[in-house]
C-alpha cells in the first residue's frame, strides 16, 4: 500500500509541475521579427498568436510616410483578427480530431 501512496504522490507532483509549466507558457511572450524590425509577431510560450505590429515601411518601402497610422492600426487589426480565427479554427480541428483518438475521460494537458 505504500508503494501506491508513493506513485500517487508522485503523480499529484508531476501533475503540478505540468500545470505550472503550462500557466508560465501562456504567460511568456515571443516576439520575432522580419525586414529589421518592419514586421513584429508576437506568440505565446505555446505558439498561440497574439498581434503582430507592421512599420510604415513595410506597407510601402517606396513612400512611408504617405502611409497614415490609422492605415497601419486598421491593417495590424485585420491580420490579428483572421490569425486568432485560423489559431481557433485549427485549435478546435484538433480537439475534434482527438476526442475521436482518446477515450473519453482522459484529459492529456495540451489536447483539451
Amino acid at each position: 500500500m505504500m508503494n501506491l501512496a508513493s506513485m500517487m504522490k508522485q503523480a499529484q507532483q508531476v501533475q503540478k509541475r505540468l500545470q505550472d509549466a503550462q500557466a508560465e507558457l501562456s504567460n511568456t511572450e515571443i516576439k520575432s521579427e522580419a525586414a529589421n524590425g518592419a514586421v513584429v509577431v508576437v506568440c505565446d510560450g505555446h505558439g498561440k498568436f497574439k498581434s503582430i505590429k507592421l512599420s510604415k515601411q513595410a506597407i510601402n518601402s517606396e513612400n512611408p510616410e504617405s502611409v497614415d497610422d490609422e492605415t497601419v492600426e486598421m491593417l495590424e487589426d485585420l491580420i490579428t483578427s483572421a490569425m486568432k480565427q485560423a489559431t481557433s479554427d485549427a485549435q478546435k480541428k484538433m480537439q475534434d480530431k482527438m476526442k475521436g483518438i482518446v477515450p473519453a475521460g482522459i484529459n492529456i494537458p495540451g489536447l483539451f
